[in-house]
């Protein structure tokens, strides 16, 4: 099944049990495929990795929106946007764990040469393409920086 039919799914199960939080969540992944696929009309079908993407950049949304409302002390306005990062979450791939994703760093560092922070770019786009959306940019890039230094 694809992941807009997925997302049907959910959304009727969501309306049946009247949940809320898991509806908008929901409704927004919805909105934003619909979004995603007027842009790609032109050049064929929305792929695998870009609806991945599509999902990192919601959760990152609604990570960053409940860091700012926790840092203003605004922890009614957070947790909504946590449950819905848990709703979004359950249609992504499992996350690696920091282990996991320091393997995969040190082979890619091993296989491109790379000496030093002027190779973090390659190493950056090598370890994206081998985690596409199992794993948060910002913890590879901090692993990558360790690594590199």
């Amino acid at each position: 099944m694809s992941l807009q039919e997925n997302v049907m799914t959910a959304m009727k199960a969501a309306m049946k049990e009247k949940n809320t939080t898991a509806l908008t969540a929901l409704r927004a992944i919805k909105s934003a495929i619909l979004l995603l696929q007027t842009e790609s009309s032109d050049r064929g079908e929305v792929t695998k990795e870009e609806e991945l993407k599509l999902l990192q950049k919601l959760v990152k949304q609604r990570k960053d929106s409940a860091a700012i409302y926790t840092e203003q002390g605004r922890a009614d306005l957070a947790n909504p946007e946590l449950d819905e990062v848990e709703v979004i979450s359950q249609f992504l791939p499992e996350e690696k764990s920091t282990e996991e994703i320091e393997i995969v760093v040190k082979s890619v560092i091993a296989n491109l040469g790379a000496t030093g922070m002027q190779d973090m770019g390659r190493v950056m786009g090598a370890v994206s393409a081998q985690l596409a959306g199992a794993a948060d940019g910002k913890t590879v890039a901090t692993i990558v920086k360790s690594c590199l230094s």
